[in-house]
């Protein structure tokens, strides 16, 4: 995985992600339907500066070429960067190394959006989400942040019922016993608090302490939050 859990980058084999998996993952009808909320914010800003620069946290280009039918025909430039490079496709990408919670090396407002998808989560306790938000915030007039809702019965990244709303020491035995969604099973009490610290949900309220500055969106499945969106 290319995100952090507690200030270092994983060290759990993951599993290379199959095309198949890959079409399932960027092309769900969620992740279709906010990009397309996305491109509302986009082409309110081309309209005004004839072009769009985008920094996406985290991001890799698979995301943005599944997608690419709905965003190929405007005059858009992705930036992704991530705690090791990842390849891009052609010249409207570029890929850089860096981590969420410090990109100092880009200026106040060096972007015209700035995009995140499922990543804040990720990037260990709480000061360590309050430093990626402000890095959101101080990077771009407009930004669009997406993370799963904790209170979402079904944990997203290991594909798991109400396992992210029991007791820590009840969490570990069950990643031992088995593989549960995009993790191995764990071999070690240590790789089980790996896998478990590797994502810490956020419900609304914490989003919006994050981004105070932000409409918090809500994506609905069956009538519950699914994800939460900060958009300013």
């Amino acid at each position: 995985m290319l995100f952090i859990s507690d200030g270092k980058a994983m060290t759990i084999a993951m599993p290379l992600p199959t095309p198949e998996r890959e079409v399932a993952c960027y092309a769900n009808r969620f992740r279709r339907e906010r990009l397309k909320r996305l491109l509302t914010i986009v082409d309110e800003i081309i309209a005004e500066r004839g072009t769009c620069r985008i920094l996406d946290v985290g991001g890799v280009a698979g995301y943005w070429q599944f997608l690419e039918p709905l965003w190929r025909s405007r005059p858009i430039h992705i930036t992704m960067v991530n705690l090791v490079a990842v390849p891009v496709p052609d010249e409207r990408f570029s890929s850089l190394t860096g981590d969420a919670r410090d990109l100092s090396r880009f200026e106040d407002l060096s972007f015209d959006l700035v995009h995140s998808n499922s990543v804040i989560e990720h990037v260990g306790l709480w000061p360590d989400k309050r430093k990626m938000a402000q890095e959101v915030r101080r990077l771009a007039p407009r930004y669009f942040v997406q993370t799963p809702n904790y209170w979402f019965p079904v944990e997203p990244h290991l594909r798991t019922p109400f396992i992210h709303w029991l007791p820590y020491p009840w969490r570990v035995p069950i990643v031992m016993h088995r593989a549960c969604g995009y993790y191995p099973r764990a071999k070690s009490y240590s790789e089980a608090r790996e896998i478990l610290d590797d994502a810490r949900l956020l419900d609304a309220k914490d989003l919006a302490l994050l981004f105070p500055d932000a409409v918090i969106e809500r994506e609905r499945f069956a009538g519950i939050t699914k994800s939460l969106i900060a958009i300013r």
